[in-house]
């Protein structure tokens, strides 16, 4: 895509990395946009994000693919195992390279935030203004040509334009994530009764790791309490379908600890030498039911589009909520540079890209809830044998 001037207005609510992207796409098609976000601060705490060859080049697209590989690890090598340490079965990570040319990525969440608003910065004309709340998307969408919805699981633009039949549901389980201080020996993810954790790299040094229990008081729950997003081979992706991550109290730490003793090294030797303190937990959410259309654009109101997890909030376990943002990011942003100018140009524009993302992306929103639900049983026997028989 290249840089034109003069197509429109757009106003982009939510600077998480669905937001961000938005944003640059638009901008390098000419449109005059800017960034709210109801934070003081963007979220900057340091979970790995996953980044299939798809995002990749997604990302190459919007020019921050460079920035991506600078800080980016490759991903290889991982491996299902059981608490004990048995090889259950070899996560897909060779397969991806061979048939896209290109590992799977891993980058601290950080990085690729400071990525894309340095991208935004290059414009010098994208203000990004934080700890501005959207209380009234129709007053936002009367000084605008284009209004999309970046602001999470809690959308206030979903609410606004698609009602509140599509919210936050909760899936009883607690997530925990964390960076500690030195290399895993072993990559991937351990699958117990009702709870699993993961291992990944993430920078020279360092490990990322996730780890999931049921809330107690759920059916078969043994874990702790308390609220607490790929849980799949590159570890949890951010805040898809979180709801408010805080540090855990001494307590809960010390439960997590507990749910994971006697665990092959080095999961207990991990949860040791991190302090708890750095530490988030939040509970797992995801978007239901799945909204009929990601996009507003009827002529009757200024059109919105929906991107990121305000569009399908996902359970981390296929770990695509990061590329499933980008993805949505290039296409919106693709449709709209493509189209002519004038308000029913947009509209089509915008109907193109809820038809190239939505199915797509609920697919994968599905997958991943399907997979959580297998990841997490108290059945572990007839579990363990079905990933047996995945291909090495």
């Amino acid at each position: 895509m290249t840089e034109r001037e003069g197509t429109g207005t757009a106003t982009v609510v939510g600077a998480g990395i669905a937001g961000l992207a938005t944003a640059i796409g638009l901008r390098r098609a000419g449109w005059t946009v800017t960034v709210l976000e109801r934070r003081t601060e963007l979220e900057r705490y340091g979970a790995a994000f996953g980044i299939h060859p798809t995002a990749q080049s997604a990302l190459d697209r919007l020019g921050v693919g460079g920035a991506l590989r600078a800080h980016a690890v490759p991903y290889r090598d991982a491996h299902i195992r059981t608490p004990d340490g048995r090889a259950l079965a070899r996560l897909p990570l060779e397969r991806i390279e061979r048939k896209a040319g290109r590992p799977e990525l891993l980058i601290s969440r950080p990085y690729l935030l400071d990525a894309l608003l340095a991208a935004l910065d290059a414009f010098g004309d994208v203000p990004v203004k934080l700890g501005e709340a959207v209380t009234d998307v129709a007053v936002l969408a009367a000084t605008q040509d284009l209004v999309v919805g970046a602001d999470g699981i809690r959308s206030a633009v979903r609410t606004a334009r698609f009602g509140a039949r599509s919210g936050p549901r909760p899936v009883s389980t607690v997530a925990w994530i964390g960076i500690a201080d030195f290399e895993s020996p072993v990559h991937g993810e351990t699958w117990g009764r009702g709870r699993f954790f993961g291992l990944t790299p993430v920078e020279p040094g360092r490990t990322n790791w996730y780890a999931t229990v049921p809330v107690r008081g759920a059916e078969g729950s043994t874990g702790p309490a308390g609220p607490t997003g790929r849980m799949g081979p590159a570890g949890p992706t951010g805040p898809t379908a979180l709801t408010g991550p805080t540090a855990p109290s001494a307590a809960a730490a010390e439960e997590l600890r507990a749910a994971f003793v006697g665990w092959h090294d080095p999961i207990p030797r991990i949860l040791d030498a991190t302090d708890p303190a750095t530490w988030i937990r939040y509970e797992m959410r995801h978007l239901h039911p799945a909204l009929p259309s990601f996009v507003s654009a009827d002529g009757r109101m200024v059109p919105v589009a929906l991107v990121g997890d305000a569009a399908h909030a996902m359970t981390p376990n296929l770990g695509q909520g990061a590329c499933t943002a980008i993805l949505d990011a290039d296409a919106l942003t693709r449709a709209v540079a493509a189209a002519p100018l004038g308000p029913a140009a947009l509209a089509a524009a915008l109907r193109a890209y809820d038809r190239e993302r939505r199915r797509s992306a609920q697919r994968t929103a599905f997958a991943s809830r399907t997979l959580h639900r297998f990841m997490s049983t108290e059945r572990t026997w007839l579990r363990d044998a079905a990933v047996r028989l995945l291909p090495g």
